[in-house]
Parts: structure tokens; C-alpha cells; sequence
């Protein structure tokens, strides 16, 4: 959520800071700004609403002179939307500009000290407590200034700070919020996401929490609470450029789901060698794997859809008892976990703010932990015990695509590795499960081949007012996403539930016209679908139902009908989410939304 830039080098700061906000836009947001040192002084400009109201202010920047600056867009939560409660933030003498991702959780009583100290508040953020610190605190170091508000603040940031006595450098704070180092030539930057600086470096440093990093165009250090300087291992980032642009594409959503075959492929293609899964040097070793007690996978939005899939085929495969967790709920229920049980943590980003604060819970609770992520170098990364990277590169859509195909993936390796380990499987099973999950992502771009019907049938039901998914087993965890997808980029009210509990509530909302998407690719649980499938008509319902392609009677099973190629079904999720994805698309495009940034809604949940 929200979105930081900052620039020190030789070329104007302000045009910089403007192209890395616009890269940064799909993370949500609702005003942004910008701070250069211009003329002596700290020159802040900032506005609600998109990002090109204050391009336009600016004239793209060319309007705000000056080599070092801070910018950031933001997405509310303390103070509503306007130009007062945009970022950057001033002290109360302007010496000090800040901007800052996350929450201050203890900022009431804070600003009640600084009111009595003389400090005046202009806006309802948390954030310009952070300013007034930095000017309480400050003598002559501005680095001791910051590690002084670092002891006094709770809660989640990220920092950027602008001292006007500094006109050379500025420095970031990081703490349970992202935050990178770029490093370049004669300029260096700060981002809270990669894509914001792709096109100006590729070496990057990955701050660690309470590091404060202090920024000149021919140098970057970084320091630790005890003020003592930290050296870091500079990483290398091997995304394309392209990969973090349209590539001509309408909409990044659509790239991305263009884009699933090959990334399903290249999650899985480094970790099979010679017919066998090899799992990136992990420490779970056969005889741990073999003393499991319970695993819980950990997870929030779609990547908890992906831990719902995990949790029907881990047990049915390698009968051990799973539990899928909403991290939300995980951090609050008191859980009760043991040394012998393994947590699984899921996050495209890594940053997650609810799924880390889980991951520390699991962790100080004595359980083993494996994270499966996108983002090296993420928070949840580094402090997992294991970590397995799902290779999916950057993915701006907010409505995540290809980080859930991917993540399913790595779950479809975990349950075959385990399952071998523990003889639940023959090798003859493990083998040809090997090779079919190989042929997964030719039958994804197969589906992706013919989106015209999804399109299709997206323009009989764009005007629906609610929508229902129903499934069994997987294919109900794959409607909860379906569901998902519909209502966070077309904004039409949409539910799933397990087909068997229609009866118990649900099926009173099914009236004449209501549009009932039906899935049923499980063999064994067919004609229980078929079953409610005929329930909801029976009541005036109209069914899409999807399906694969040799399942007899398929006919019966809607008024539409989707059908998937044949395959082992612990690999039928990859399959049946992607019409529904397209379905959600085009559904979002003939309402005119806006499908990449979908309103009140972020990228990287970092707050709770």
C-alpha cells in the first residue's frame, strides 16, 4: 500500500520522482506528492486524486528545480483523502519533510506530546507526528535524529526524510514496511517496490528493519541503532524491463494472464531435474517430513485461496492434517501450534503486513516455517526458515493472476515431494505426476487461446447485480477465488459456497435471471454438483457451469458451458481459475472499470 520514490544524483529530481510514482500507481492509491530541494529550501507539491492532477501542477516536474527529493503516493488510512493529508509531510519550522508507509500505532499519544510541546497539526495523518519528532529530536545529526524517533514510534514504516540543513543527501527508515537502495551512477535512489527504479538501476540494497540509510549521489550508508555503519550484499535484479510494462496489452491484467504459461513454467522447470523435484536446497529433511504433526497454511486474499487448494491435497495425498488460515485470523486465535508442526506462509509480496506478524507468531511458537513468495529479499523471506520464490517476476495488476498461478504450482510440487517422502505415492504415481505437471502450462495457454468465450459470455451477464459460485472440494477453494476476482475489478456482488450448503440459507437468494457459475471437474463429486446445479435452476437460476472435457452428462450442468482438458485432478485448479479470470476481465471491461487499479483496494496490503 502506498507507494515511496526518492532521488539524489546530477539530473533534476522532480521528473524522476514523477516516472517512479507512475510505476508505482498499481499499488493503490488516492493523492500523491512530491519535496525537492529548490532554491535553499524544501519545495513540496502535492495533490488529491491521481497522479496526474499533480503532474499537471508540475508541468511533469519540469516546474520543481533540484537534484534531491522525496515523493510518494498515498492510500488513506489515517485522515481522508485531500491535499492537506498527501505527503510529504513538513516540521513544524519546514526543516523536515517526511513520507512514510505504514501505520504509528501509538501516534495519539505522541502528538499529544508534541501539542504540549508547541507543535500545531495540520492534517489528521499519523504520518506528521513523524515530521515533529524528527524536529524535536534534532540537533545537529540527523541521523541520531532518526534513530531517536525510531525508539519512541510503534507499528509498521517505511521513511523518507528531507532535511533542509542537508541539501546533499537525504536518508530511510525501514521497519515491517518495504523499502530498497537503488544504486547507480553519480545518483541513488530509495523505492518501496523494484519496479519504481527499474529502468534507472538493477543493483539494489534490501534494508533490514530499524536501518536507516543515509543517501548522497556518490554514496550510500547505512546504519543500525547503535549508530555503528552495516555492510550489505548488493543484489542483482534480473527482471526484463518489459516484464514491468503494458508490452501493448490494454491492461496489465491481461498481460499477466497471457503471461501464466511461462511463469507456471518457469516456477516449476529449475525445480524438476531428470523426472525428480528438487526443492531449491530447503532443510526439511525426509525424516522431519516424516514426523509432521499438523500443517497450517497461513495466508490472506488469494494466496489463502491457493492455501485452501493446499490443504484438500495435502491431506488426500499425504494424509496429513492441514489447516488453512487467514493470517488475520491466525495472529488472534491464540493458536495452538507445536514444534512438530510445519507453518506454511504464503505472499506474492512478502510483505504482507498481517501474514509476517503470523510468520513471527508461528516462529516464536517453536514451528517450522517455509514461505512460499514472489519478492527476493522480502520480509518474509529472510525470516522464514525456508523460503521457496515462485519466479513469477513483477506483477502490477492488483488483482492478482499469474503470483496465483504460480503459487499454486509450488503447492503441486510440495504435495508431490512430501508424498514421495512419506510412500503415499507409488513411484510409478510420483513419476507420472511429474510428467503431467510439466504439461500444465501448454493446457493454460490453451484456455488463454480461447478467451473469446469467456468474452462472450461475459457480455450476457456484465449487468448482473449478484453472482454465485458454487463447487465441492477444490472446486469450491477455486470459486472462493473466481468470487474474489469478479468483485474486486467489476465491483458486482459476488459469493461462493460449498454446492453442498446451498440448501442451508444460500439458495434462498436465487431468484429468475440470477447467474449461477457452476464448477464441477472433480469425477467423484460430479453428480453431487449436477444436483445442486439442478436445485438453483429449478429456481429460475441460469448456470455456467465449467467442466472437463470427458465428464459424462456434461451437458446437463448449465445453460453455458466451459469445458477444460483432461488431467489429473490434484492440477485442475490451474485450469478452472483461468475462465474465470478472463470472465472477470471482461466482465470489468464492458462496465468500464478501471481492471488495474480497482477502487478503495491495494497491491501490498502492508497495514493491518
Amino acid at each position: 500500500m502506498c507507494g515511496i520514490i526518492g532521488y539524489v544524483g546530477e539530473n533534476q529530481a522532480a521528473p524522476i520522482l514523477l516516472e517512479g510514482l507512475s510505476s508505482l500507481e498499481y499499488r493503490g492509491y488516492d493523492s500523491a506528492g512530491i519535496a525537492v530541494f529548490s532554491d535553499n529550501k524544501i519545495n513540496i507539491q502535492k495533490a488529491g486524486g491521481r497522479l496526474s492532477v499533480l503532474n499537471q501542477k508540475t508541468d511533469n516536474g519540469k516546474a520543481v528545480t533540484g537534484t534531491v527529493g522525496i515523493g510518494h503516493t498515498r492510500w488513506a488510512t489515517h485522515g481522508k483523502p485531500s491535499d492537506t493529508n498527501s505527503h510529504p509531510h513538513l516540521s513544524k519550522s519546514g526543516r523536515f519533510a517526511v513520507v512514510h508507509n505504514g501505520i504509528i500505532e501509538n501516534y495519539i499519544p505522541l502528538k499529544n506530546k508534541l501539542i504540549e510541546k508547541g507543535f500545531e497539526f495540520v492534517s489528521e495523518t499519523d504520518t506528521e507526528v513523524i515530521a515533529h519528532l524528527f524536529e524535536y529530536y534534532y540537533k545537529t545529526d540527523i541521523v541520531e535524529a532518526a534513530i531517536k524517533v525510531i525508539g519512541h514510534v510503534k507499528g509498521s514504516y517505511a521513511l523518507g526524510v528531507l532535511c533542509s540543513d542537508y541539501p546533499d543527501r537525504f536518508i530511510a527508515v525501514r521497519k515491517a514496511s518495504p523499502m530498497i537502495v537503488g544504486l547507480g551512477e553519480n545518483e541513488n535512489y530509495i523505492a518501496s517496490d523494484v519496479t519504481a527504479i527499474l529502468s534507472h538501476t538493477r543493483k539494489v540494497y534490501y534494508l533490514e528493519d530499524d536501518e536507516v540509510v543515509v543517501l548522497k549521489k556518490d554514496s550510500v550508508k547505512i546504519y543500525n541503532i547503535d549508530k555503528d555503519e552495516v555492510k550489505k550484499q548488493a543484489f542483482t535484479v534480473d527482471w526484463d524491463v518489459s516484464a514491468a510494462e503494458k508490452g501493448g496489452y490494454e491492461h496489465f491484467m491481461m498481460k499477466e494472464m497471457e503471461e501464466e504459461p511461462t511463469a507456471f513454467m518457469n516456477t516449476i522447470s529449475p525445480r524438476i531435474k531428470n523426472g525428480r523435484i528438487v526443492l531449491d536446497d530447503i532443510s526439511l529433511t525426509e525424516e522431519y517430513i516424516k514426523n509432521i504433526n499438523k500443517i497450517f497454511i497461513i495466508a490472506c486474499g488469494s494466496a489463502y485461496h491457493v492455501g485452501m487448494v493446499g490443504k484438500y491435497l495435502i491431506e488426500k495425498t499425504c494424509r496429513i492434517p492441514v489447516e488453512a488460515v487467514l493470517a488475520s485470523e491466525f495472529r488472534y486465535c491464540d493458536p495452538i501450534v507445536t514444534p512438530n508442526d510445519l507453518c506454511i506462509i504464503i505472499s506474492q509480496s512478502g510483505e504482507t503486513a498481517d501474514t509476517l506478524a503470523a510468520l513471527k507468531e508461528a516462529k516464536a511458537l517453536g514451528a517450522k516455517t517455509l514461505s512460499i513468495v514472489n519478492v527476493v529479499g522480502s520480509s518474509i523471506a529472510n525470516l522464514s526458515d525456508d523460503c521457496i520464490y515462485t519466479w513469477a517476476g513483477p506483477e502490477i495488476a492488483v488483482a492478482t493472476t499469474k503470483a496465483y498461478s504460480t503459487q499454486l504450482a509450488v503447492m503441486y510440487l510440495i504435495n508431490i515431494y512430501f508424498a514421495e517422502k512419506l510412500g503415499t505415492i507409488t513411484p510409478e504415481q510420483y513419476s507420472s505426476l511429474v510428467a503431467e505437471l510439466q504439461k500444465v502450462p501448454d493446457m493454460i495457454a490453451g484456455i488463454l487461446a480461447q478467451k473469446d468465450k469467456m468474452q462472450y459470455c461475459a457480455s450476457k451477464f456484465y449487468n448482473c447485480h449478484s453472482i454465485f459460485f458454487i463447487g465441492r472440494n477444490i472446486d469450491y477453494a477455486v470459486a472462493l477465488e473466481g468470487s474474489l476476482k469478479l468483485k474486486e475489478i467489476s465491483y458486482i456482488h459476488s459469493e461462493a459456497y460449498a454446492a453442498g450448503e446451498l440448501k442451508h440459507g444460500t439458495i434462498s437468494l436465487i431468484e429468475n435471471g440470477t447467474l449461477v457459475i457452476a464448477l464441477a471437474t472433480g469425477k467423484m463429486l460430479y453428480d453431487k454438483t449436477l444436483s445442486n446445479v439442478k436445485e438453483v435452476k429449478a429456481r429460475g437460476a441460469v448456470v455456467l457451469g465449467v467442466t472437463t472435457a470427458d465428464m459424462p452428462d456434461k451437458e446437463d450442468l448449465g445453460d453455458y458451458l466451459i469445458e477444460l482438458p483432461d488431467v489429473n485432478e490434484m492440477f485442475l485448479p490451474s485450469l478452472t481459475v483461468v475462465p474465470l479470470q478472463l470472465f472477470s476481465y471482461y466482465v470489468a471491461s464492458l462496465k468500464g472499470c478501471d481492471i488495474d487499479k480497482p477502487r478503495n483496494l491495494a497491491k501490498s496490503v502492508t497495514v493491518e
